[in-house]
């Protein structure tokens, strides 16, 4: 797993062989943070990573200027080693929090510019997360949500959403 611009530029950290998360690969991730510039600068934004898996979007999201981090993972594993990843950077914008994704969401009292969600591809509540986060107020006006999601999924219907891209196998819905 690699960071692919900014600050921490070319960093690379090893992801152990027994996690199950899947890093989204450096193609997906670089064309689609590519597409979220032309919405919004990232630059001294307040970001949410959920399920935070290995950290990539959220270390991606402070080496590009965030002005701060909440990465939420419930693994305990990979929030461990999120943690690393951010004290091997010596990042002390990133809040991360360990504990469920849905909770998080439905007491968050907090308003984001930049939020990206990537849940495991099989979670049967998959199709419910965009409306969740959208319903709950999470994001500031004017902010981007970013969905991760596998191909059999469309939100195209949704009255918030802009766009999808897709690279490979990997999909993403853009809500505002």
């Amino acid at each position: 797993m690699r960071i692919i611009t900014g600050l921490y530029k070319g960093r690379h950290f090893d992801v152990p062989r027994s996690f199950k998360a899947r890093p989204t690969t450096d193609f997906a991730k670089e064309n689609i943070f590519n597409v979220v510039n032309g919405y919004i600068d990232l630059e001294d934004t307040m970001a949410l990573d959920l399920f935070a898996g290995t950290g990539s979007i959220s270390l991606e999201l402070l080496s590009r200027g965030c002005a701060e981090v909440v990465s939420v993972e419930m693994d305990r594993d990979h929030a461990r080693f999120i943690a690393q990843c951010i004290e091997k950077i010596k990042a002390e914008n990133d809040i991360l929090i360990r504990g469920d994704v849905f909770r998080f969401i439905k007491t968050c009292k907090r308003k984001f510019d930049f939020i990206f969600a990537d849940p495991p591809y099989a979670l049967k509540e998959l199709g419910t997360i965009p409306d969740l986060i959208l319903s709950n107020d999470l994001l500031k006006e004017g902010g981007l949500l970013v969905f991760e999601h596998g191909k059999q999924n469309d939100f195209s219907q949704h009255p918030r959403f802009v766009e999808h891209r897709s690279y490979g196998s990997v999909n993403f819905s853009l809500f505002r």
